[in-house]
């Protein structure tokens, strides 16, 4: 199928085609030419679209797939959230227990979720800064479908959820640090804080790295610090500080402990 072929389709709203290359799109918008293209047709348009009244698990998870292909492009990620594409999976997330739709929508919204700080941001519309952007992914229930998902049991699932945590965590501090986010983070409500410390020492070395970055992320604020410490995620943070198998994350825990001057007191108070 040629991209042109493709993105008739998807303007035309020509839903039965789909079944015929029900790998297509996503392989297609791999490409950041691709994406570009598929976007100044119309193309997300009508994934969106297809998402909002689709009852075809085979279609939610292709399209997700699809979508979560074109969230790998900085604009592209403003756009689908401000186009509502975050609040379509997360309703769709809560509405299935088919596992490659899980996997799919999961790794769509991780994929939003990491957002990069740079001109496109700034000048996209309407979304205008990084902060009004994890704004509306947690106003279009993002966070808590991302806790409900977890309760899938599926690896791959969690795995993606613990992917997006992070790197809410990572990107919203990054916003912080540029002047462009203040308080404390988005992800100390809706359970997720408490599901990270939970999850810290799960046994799958996927999930266990990213819930590790983010709390590494999380602990970099110092309006979080009063929450780390009466959560237990101080703690956890302490310990991954020396028994985390990745060096890099190690050295980022080590630096916030030091950074922090209640953590310091903290580390001082409670050695053993």
């Amino acid at each position: 199928m040629l991209l042109h072929d493709l993105t008739s389709l998807l303007r035309d709203g020509k839903i039965g085609k789909w079944f015929l290359y029900p790998s297509w799109p996503c392989i297609i918008v791999l490409s950041d030419k691709n994406q570009e293209k598929i976007v100044e047709e119309g193309g997300l348009k009508a994934l969106l679209m297809l998402l909002g009244i689709s009852k075809s698990a085979t279609i939610h998870q292709v399209a997700s797939g699809a979508i979560a292909n074109l969230a790998m492009n900085e604009t592209n990620q403003v756009l689908i959230v401000s186009k509502g594409g975050a609040q379509l999976l997360a309703d769709i997330a809560s509405r299935t227990d088919d596992p490659p739709t899980l996997r799919a929508v999961a790794e769509a919204i991780a994929n939003l979720c990491g957002n990069r700080l740079s001109t496109n941001w700034i000048q996209a519309k309407p979304v205008q800064s990084p902060e009004k952007l994890h704004v509306m992914l947690k106003e279009d229930g993002v966070i808590k479908v991302l806790m409900k998902m977890v309760l899938s049991g599926y690896a791959d699932v969690i795995a993606e959820v613990a992917r997006g945590l992070a790197n809410f965590a990572k990107y919203e501090f990054r916003a912080r640090s540029h002047g462009q986010r203040k308080g404390p983070s988005l992800l100390l409500e809706d359970g997720a804080l408490t599901w990270l410390i939970s999850n810290s020492t799960t046994t799958s070395a996927s999930t266990r790295h990213h819930i590790e970055l983010a709390l590494c992320h999380l602990a970099e604020n110092d309006e979080n610090t009063q929450d780390f410490i009466s959560s237990g995620a101080l703690k956890e943070l302490a310990r991954i500080s020396c028994g985390s198998s990745k060096e890099d994350v190690r050295d980022s825990a080590k630096k916030t402990l030091k950074l922090n001057p209640r953590f310091r007191f903290w580390m001082q108070t409670n050695a053993d």
